[in-house]
């Protein structure tokens, strides 16, 4: 009851921020029931918007309420399905930027995480050139035997985990009173969205993670001749410390320094697209979070991710069905992709395969022979969703990230090369997977793999055949005298019978207590 009054007062006053920055009026009130119009109505009354941008009003109110409200901006602009087109589209504005901490505390933490003086881990320690909601990142040197080097030492934030977990606990209340309350948040799976958030959230938290996710990162790439991460030192990292090589890039967002120094902007917006897919469908390890700040070209034309708090995951299955789902797409083979979609459980049986081509078909033609400036994203988005409802596909968890970024790494690329066609780049990628893991050989490696299970099964049929004839003796002693209980898990049981019965005899005189009370006060 507490935690709940605890929980409704912290979601009060985030309702109460956002009507004071104006954000409900960007609610459509048909669009929600009756009594919620109401308080629509209400919330217009306290609106002192402090931007007066309309597009903006969202991001400058989550900023105001904290780190884990703009965490939670970034997650849902990659959920259009449950916040609608136009804010998820506004949510893609937001930057992760926020005030840093001071100075004195980030050596503080340093030096508490790392267990030295600074002066020993560094030969100096600037102030912080970038902060977020998680950390901020200071550029220092340090000196080993091959000499000085510039690092980058990202620090986390004092007391953020503790911020993080009262506010991710009220995000999962009030998921949790949508779905008891709602067919589409039960179908939406707000619970499960939250969780996803706390889980990537809790990655994000720990620099040792982030660490171990580029040195993965750096043995999957290390053949790629377009791709690169900078390196770790691990003796200068723990949990709440990361310090990498410092990056001399770029920025890939630096459109005019890019063309200055002579770049293939197109060259590179294929790159970024060929990248991502590689990642995903060859190592089932990407990036999750490769926006233009995160992204760099060093000097060999090279790109530089940086930033690997947020990694994503596919495993084989997903893996195979996204390149089939895309290869689909790419060849026009729209019976072929919704087999894919039934095959993999995103769409339930009941449905009709041919419909379901029908509607992607919907979905595909108009993009085809299309540059991406003539493609309306926003229309094919809503296109999309209005297929989810329609054919009641539920929310996968395990694609949040995947399609995030690649509606991320689209906008990247097309920021690079306008008349960038995603299709036409995407397939060399996508059908070299196909051919590769399909194909006969592909199709021989899994003959293999199928063959070792079989021989790690047959190698323990006799343990377990062992252990079937050991059941199957109990079962008959127990058919034949009956099931025995030793007299300690009797003794056990009785004493716990005791105790439920002593506790219905004092609620039943609890009551007849009150009925006595209230009769009495009537008479």
């Amino acid at each position: 009851m507490f935690s709940a009054l605890t929980h409704l007062v912290r979601l009060g006053r985030a309702g109460f921020v956002l009507a004071r920055e104006g954000v409900f009026a960007l609610v459509d009130p048909a669009m929600v029931p009756l009594p919620a119009r109401v308080g629509l109505r209400i919330a217009r009354l306290i609106e002192r918007p402090s931007s007066a941008d309309a597009e903006h009003r969202l991001a400058t109110a989550l900023t105001k309420l904290g780190p884990s409200y703009v965490k939670l901006g970034q997650f849902l602009a990659t959920r259009p399905d449950v916040v609608g087109i136009a804010l998820a589209h506004d949510l893609e504005s937001l930057q992760d930027k926020m005030e840093p901490f001071g100075q004195s505390q980030a050596v503080a933490q340093v030096e508490v995480a790392l267990g030295k003086p600074i002066d020993e881990l560094f030969t100096s320690f600037g102030p912080p050139v970038a902060a977020a909601s998680i950390a901020q990142v200071h550029r220092a040197e340090a000196a080993d035997k091959d000499g000085t080097r510039a690092v980058a030492v990202k620090v986390l934030r004092p007391d953020i985990a503790r911020r993080f977990r009262v506010d991710l606990d009220a995000f999962a209340f009030a998921a949790r009173q949508a779905e008891s309350f709602s067919a589409d948040a039960r179908r939406l799976r707000l619970m499960e969205v939250v969780a996803t958030l706390a889980r990537s959230v809790a990655v994000e938290m720990d620099m040792r993670l982030e660490a171990a996710a580029l040195s993965e990162m750096a043995e999957n790439i290390k053949a790629d001749p377009d791709f690169r991460v900078p390196g770790v030192d691990w003796d200068r990292t723990a949990k709440d410390v990361l310090t990498l090589e410092w990056i001399d890039g770029t920025p890939l967002s630096d459109r005019a320094k890019l063309e200055q120094k002579g770049f293939d902007l197109p060259q590179l917006g294929r790159a970024v697209i060929q990248t991502f897919l590689r990642h995903a469908l060859r190592d089932g390890f990407f990036h999750a979070d490769m926006h233009p700040g995160n992204l760099f070209i060093d000097d060999d034309g090279r790109l530089v991710a940086v930033d690997f708090g947020i990694m994503g995951r596919l495993r084989p299955k997903e893996r195979r069905f996204l390149a089939e789902i895309l290869y689909g797409f790419i060849t026009r083979n729209y019976l072929r992709t919704a087999e894919v979609h039934f095959e993999a459980g995103y769409v339930p049986a009941q449905h009709s395969v041919e419909d379901f081509a029908q509607a992607i078909r919907a979905i595909g033609e108009p993009i085809h022979n299309r540059t991406a400036e003539d493609i309306s994203m926003a229309k094919l988005l809503m296109l999309l969703f209005e297929v989810t409802g329609l054919f009641d596909m539920r929310t996968r968890p395990e694609l949040l990230l995947l399609q995030k970024t690649m509606v991320v790494v689209e906008g990247v690329a097309r920021g690079l090369d306008p008349k960038l066609d995603m299709w036409k780049v995407s397939e060399p990628v996508v059908r070299e997977w196909i051919e590769r893991h399909l194909g006969p050989v592909g199709k021989l490696e899994d003959i293999a793999e199928g063959a070792g299970e079989v021989g790690k099964f047959l190698g323990g049929m006799p343990a377990l055949m062992s252990r079937g004839a050991a059941m199957v003796e109990q079962l008959d002693t127990i058919t034949r005298d009956g099931l025995v209980l030793s007299p300690e898990t009797v003794e056990a049981i009785g004493a716990a019978e005791s105790r439920r019965n002593r506790w219905i005899v004092v609620a039943l005189w609890v009551i007849a207590a009150l009925l006595a009370w209230g009769v009495w006060k009537m008479i």
